[in-house]
């Protein structure tokens, strides 16, 4: 299972994510950098070997504003592979990001999160434009219940939007519950899970929120997740960079 770090990007620096509630976050203090520059964090991640993707939530993009081309830009120059969430909830948004190049930003994936969603259509484009491996939808959740923007999903349980969203194409999925992020409460997405392997078998499952030590990486790879989105235990200590590998290193007892 390959371990993703994550930098939460609000006003051009790295914040510190709690619950969700992010009119509250301030920037970071981190024992793998000196500050909370996008530039400096990503290649703190970068120079330590272990990983080779980021996830990079544009919290101000989210909110409706442009996204943050200048700080994106420099943690493109770690060479991490870059999956971004920048709010895509209509059209415009889309083929911003799909000119991303233009900024000097090559994107690995865009993310296209249940809570900036515009409309269902609006999913089968993304992956139309993007395609199912470089499309990654969110299953936005806040303690256990959807954070759907979209109308026809309103209120409807969480399984029933995966369900549609896998018959509309999409492979790729992360399981993330903001009431749980920076809380170091543990992943609740783990029943969840489990019911859409047993549905979904080509389903790739990325977990995120409240992952607090390795063996929480460890019921997460045991649950079937390819990937798990970490933030907090890395930069407050828990999790070390010796602790998780790169997929592929042959390494099966490091996460």
């Amino acid at each position: 299972m390959e371990t993703v770090p994550v930098i939460d990007l609000k006003k051009g620096v790295v914040v510190h994510a709690v619950g969700g509630q992010r009119s509250r976050y301030r920037p970071i203090r981190s024992v793998l950098a000196g500050s909370a520059r996008p530039a400096e964090v990503a290649r703190a991640f970068a120079d330590t070997g272990a990983f080779q993707t980021i996830y990079v939530a544009d919290l101000d993009a989210i909110a409706g504003h442009r996204p943050d081309w200048k700080s994106l830009r420099e943690i493109a120059e770690s060479g991490l592979q870059i999956w971004l969430d920048a709010g895509i909830a209509d059209r415009e948004r889309l083929d911003e990001l799909a000119w991303g190049s233009r900024h000097g930003v090559e994107l690995a994936a865009v993310i296209i999160g249940l809570e900036s969603l515009g409309s269902v259509r609006l999913l089968s484009t993304a992956l139309e434009q993007w395609g199912a491996s470089r499309c990654i939808f969110s299953l936005d959740l806040r303690d256990g219940r959807s954070l759907a923007r979209c109308i026809p999903w309103r209120d409807r349980p969480p399984e029933s939007i995966a369900d549609e969203a896998f018959a509309l194409g999409v492979r790729r999925m992360i399981l993330l519950d903001l009431a749980t992020v920076g809380t170091s409460h543990g992943p609740q997405s783990l029943p969840l899970a489990d019911r859409l392997r047993a549905d979904h078998p080509a389903l790739e499952l990325i977990g995120g929120g409240g992952v607090r030590h390795i063996n929480d990486l460890k019921a997460l790879a045991a649950a079937g997740f390819s990937a798990t989105l970490v933030a907090t235990a890395l930069h407050n200590g828990a999790i070390a960079p010796s602790d998780v590998s790169q997929p592929g290193n042959g390494d099966a007892d490091r996460f």
